[in-house]
């Protein structure tokens, strides 16, 4: 069984060689550089338990103003991606029902990430696929100022799914799959 320091690392390395290497976050390198994101790993698959750690992190952004960014890692559940969108969802409305909505954001990762009417084995799909299940809470606040100089933003999803297209499904696994190994 992997230990919480590896699980973190070879999530460190799917942002690093992914998010960062394939641009698909244009301000992710930043937040790195920083030292700003923050890493938690849930081992427990009870929803209750996991639902528990996300408003833990939300506390951990409300306090700790150094923390911009915050990953919650989930290696043992939500194997079906189906349940991790029920998840999903529970999280959005926990977010929403406790006054974060507009303080706070929450962007989702699974390893079998599908979007919308998307064919299983398009490569755009690769653009949220992680190494593992995971939820990404991001300050609005960083968003917005990060957005400021940023250049046409609204076209950064579809840049992500071209580039992603243009590499193709081999490499994008190859390139995921890596980062469990380094």
């Amino acid at each position: 069984m992997l230990t919480s320091e590896q699980i973190i690392e070879q999530t460190k390395n799917w942002i690093k060689e992914v998010v960062v290497g394939c641009n698909f976050c244009p301000f992710a390198a930043n937040e790195l550089k920083q030292n700003s994101v923050h890493y938690r790993v849930e081992f427990s698959s009870d929803l209750k338990t996991v639902l528990n750690s996300f408003l833990t992190e939300l506390n951990r952004l409300d306090h700790d103003l150094q923390v911009v960014t915050s990953f919650l890692i989930f290696p043992h559940s939500f194997n079906k991606f189906d349940d991790y969108l029920v998840m999903v969802e529970m999280a959005e409305k926990l977010l929403k029902h406790n006054g974060y909505e507009g303080i706070y954001q929450v962007a989702s990762f699974h390893p079998l990430y599908l979007f919308s009417n998307a064919d299983e084995k398009d490569a755009a799909n690769y653009t949220n696929r992680s190494v593992y299940p995971m939820l990404h809470l991001l300050r609005e606040t960083s968003i917005t100022k990060a957005l400021e100089n940023y250049k046409n933003p609204e076209q950064i999803p579809e840049r992500n799914i071209t580039f992603a297209r243009e590499k193709g499904l081999i490499y994008m696994q190859m390139l995921r799959d890596a980062c469990f190994s380094n």
